[in-house]
């Protein structure tokens, strides 16, 4: 209370109990101490062969001839004689708290034995938890421990905790199962858990509020092959992971506190009259009651306190050996002598040994029971359960008989694959029908089976042949037979059935039954009646497709043969190539046009109507006859291209389309030219080839109205312009800008005629879209 004034009556009350809080502690620790050099003083005693007054002064003589203190050398004796894990990792300590004060370092040793005699000393899980962390674990750094006891359950429970607030403490007394915390995280595993700082890990925990950033680590605290519970130390920074040395030591540390966490008698071990424990004589009871076969199981301890083995302390009347020996050899004897193979590759006898430490059940379906003796045959499995109640663990497992589940597979297969059976003896006249034969006909089980000699008398009068034929291969010619008919029940309904049967005869040949299956195959019969009606369809609508492409050919080669008639206009030469496409389903809407105006000008155009088929053709053919009759109107390239894409969008149906428009006066040698969203010309002069610079124009269709670029060429006697479709040039592994340099390289050759130069172009083509291709050339004379 640093805020109360010394000489006032608080201040001296705080005085008062401060200075009795420190005589206590001293008080403790002269206790530990003395506890110390008393056991050092027994050492001296049993390894001199001397008596106790003797062995003082010794320890005396020693002590002053090694310069430290009567607890520092009481230490050592201890360390020397008992050479356990305090001992061994003594000098990790020493280590890890090397940068620390000079006393810090020189007490360690006697800090690890104070622990150890505190923790054994402590009378509760609360002074326990004290102890640790005031003599072994403050010297580490750490700030908080806490000793968490584990619920069968698998709940955890705050045995004793140091150095973390009491109302964190109160919030963290009771931990649901299945909840994830850093106890639990080291809980489940067997070599602790280690978090080098808290904020990174997102499990919740006690004191998370206070060592937000610090470090954790939490190591099962377990004695004689159980645990009990977790032992978890809170540092108030991260840390690194701490040396192997040390992290030994906290184990040793945990193995004491559970010592304290254990809340009954060890269990029974080699003795000649082992005790049993009242829990374990409630689960022998409990096993007797159980209708599955049933083992009690115990601890085995060796003399060093570990567990080695468990003892079949019980097994119940309905237990069977798999191996087939007698209860009583089984019964006593260790579980690894009596199966031998259950620590193979079965782990069962892991699983045993994880549930009595851990408290948690396991069960496993279908485990062959090879994994516990080699003398089982290969079919034999069972469903096992393993718990543990008490310091008694209770295997259960149920043999399956394969028999049973073969019939029960069958009985399954022929319910899925609707299949009944039947049997005949024509000599009794007995009929056998299983379960399913009654469901199949769609009558009760408690109504007689029908005959099979009346089997046309249930079946649908246009299959009495089929059924006549049947029976008398069966019955007269004595051979299996089969056949498809349709089965009229009671309730109206018809179904399609197949069945199959075979004669069964004596040795002399006679006939005695028959016996056979029927199956549903109503799925099947309507299944290929789908198909049959799906190939029709299929076939209609194939031949419907042929149709289609022809009517489509025809149409597209009556307005643009493939070779048409050249062109006489004076002063210029124009011809025209038309490639169809290769395959008749791609039939498209590509087109050309070259024809001489009232006005003496040439018009000359290619186009490209999006989509294949019919619909692609029809509309070519509706805005290259607009075409031709706008153009008698004298207007120009651009506007007959927004008149035309008026049409195409408001006339037919919103298609779309690309063009190139030109109009040639021959007495200017003129070309006046436009494009709507086209591959734009090649002119080629002399032996150089130049596309033309795109003149601005969106594709025809696209929007109600548009406005399009004109642009006008100055041609020269020899030169030659080309219009095309991008079925000349489109590829699939290239872009157009690439497709069109190779058709301005191809175009550059010397050829004699333009006739020949648009046949180079189409041989050298590159094209593989197997599209339509137009062509339009013109060469001035």
């Amino acid at each position: 209370m640093p805020d109360v004034p010394a000489g006032s009556p608080v201040g001296r009350l705080a005085a008062t109990v401060e200075r009795l809080r420190r005589e206590v502690r001293a008080a403790q620790a002269e206790a530990e101490g003395r506890a110390l050099v008393e056991l050092a003083k027994g050492i001296l005693v049993e390894r001199l062969g001397c008596g106790p007054a003797q062995a003082a002064r010794q320890l005396a003589e020693l002590t002053e001839q090694a310069q430290v203190t009567p607890l520092e050398f009481a230490v050592e004796v201890i360390n020397q004689a008992a050479r356990d894990r305090v001992s061994e990792v003594t000098e990790a300590f020493l280590s890890v708290t090397a940068d620390r004060e000079a006393p810090v370092r020189e007490s360690a040793a006697v800090r690890l034995r104070a622990a150890e005699s505190g923790v054994l000393a402590a009378h509760d899980t609360q002074a326990m938890a004290d102890s640790l962390l005031d003599h072994a674990l403050r010297p580490l750094g750490a700030v908080a421990v806490a000793i968490w006891a584990a619920g069968s359950d698998g709940s955890l429970t705050l045995a004793g905790s140091a150095g973390f607030p009491p109302g964190e403490a109160a919030r963290w007394r009771y931990v649901p199962p299945d909840v994830a915390t850093v106890a639990r995280s080291g809980l489940n595993r067997a070599d602790g858990q280690w978090l080098s700082s808290l904020a990174g890990s997102g499990l919740p925990t006690i004191g998370r509020r206070q060592y937000a950033d610090g470090a954790r680590i939490a190591v099962p605290a377990g004695a004689g092959g159980r645990v009990h519970g977790v032992l978890e130390i809170a540092w108030p920074k991260p840390e690194d992971p701490l040396p192997r040395p040390v992290v030994r030591q906290v184990e040793a540390l945990a193995e004491l506190c559970a010592h304290t966490l254990e809340t009954f008698a060890s269990p029974p071990g080699t003795g000649p009259e082992p005790r049993l424990l009242p829990d374990v004589v409630e689960l022998m009871d409990l096993a007797d009651g159980l209708h599955d076969p049933a083992l009690v199981l115990v601890p085995h301890l060796d003399d060093a306190g570990r567990l080695v083995d468990f003892r079949i302390q019980h097994v119940n009347s309905r237990f069977l050996d798999p191996a087939g020996r007698p209860r009583a050899v089984v019964g006593g004897a260790l579980l690894l002598e009596a199966y031998p193979m259950a620590a193979g590759n079965s782990e069962l006898f892991q699983r045993v040994e994880r549930v009595h430490a851990t408290g948690e059940p396991f069960r496993a379906r279908r485990m062959r029971l090879t994994a516990l003796v080699d003398q089982v045959p290969l079919a034999a499995v069972a469903d096992i359960s393993i718990t543990r109640h008490g310091a008694g663990v209770l295997l259960i497992w149920r043999i399956e008989d394969e028999a049973a589940r073969l019939a029960s597979l069958l009985q399954h297969a022929q319910r899925l694959g609707r299949i009944g059976g039947f049997e005949e003896n024509l000599l009794t006249g007995e009929i056998t029908w299983n379960g399913q034969m009654f469901s199949l006909y769609g009558r009760p089980p408690t109504s007689p089976p029908a005959a099979l000699q009346d089997l046309p008398a249930h079946a649908h009068p246009d299959d009495a042949v089929t059924l006549g034929r049947f029976l008398r291969t069966l019955l007269h010619h004595r051979r299996p037979a089969s056949a498809a008919f349709r089965l009229l029940r009671p309730d109206g309904v018809t179904r399609h059935m197949r069945v199959v049967a075979e004669p069964v005869l004596d040795t002399d040949g006679q006939l005695l039954g028959v016996r056979g299956a029927y199956q549903d195959i109503s799925a099947q019969h309507w299944t290929e009646v789908a198909l049959a009606a799906t190939r029709d369809q299929l076939a209609h609508t194939e031949q419907q497709a042929l149709e289609r492409n022809r009517l489509t050919l025809q149409l597209q080669h009556a307005i643009m043969p493939p070779a048409q008639a050249p062109l006489q206009v004076p002063g210029l030469r124009v011809a025209v190539r038309y490639r169809p496409a290769e395959t008749e389903h791609l039939v498209g809407g590509d087109w050309y046009d070259a024809v001489v105006l009232p006005s003496g000008l040439v018009l000359l155009c290619v186009g490209d109507v999006a989509g294949h088929g019919i619909e692609a053709a029809t509309s070519m053919v509706v805005l290259r006859n607009a075409l031709r009759g706008l153009a008698v109107t004298g207007a120009g390239p651009a506007q007959l291209l927004a008149w035309l894409n008026i049409v195409a969008h408001h006339l037919t149906g919103g298609i779309t389309a690309t063009a190139v428009c030109g109009l040639y006066d021959g007495e200017r040698r003129t070309l006046r030219w436009a494009r709507a969203g086209h591959l734009p010309p090649v002119l080629v002069r002399e032996t150089q080839a130049t596309a033309l610079p795109p003149a601005t124009g969106m594709l025809l269709g696209a929007v109600p109205e548009a406005r399009y670029e004109e642009t006008e060429l100055q041609l020269a006697e020899g030169d030659t312009l080309l219009m095309y479709t991008d079925g000349l040039i489109e590829r699939r592994d290239r872009s157009v800008e690439e497709s069109v340099s190779h058709l301005v390289e191809t175009a550059g050759a010397v050829t004699t005629t333009l006739d020949q130069q648009l046949d180079r172009l189409l041989t050298y083509s590159r094209s593989d879209t197997d599209d339509d291709t137009c062509i339009v050339g013109i060469r001035v004379t």
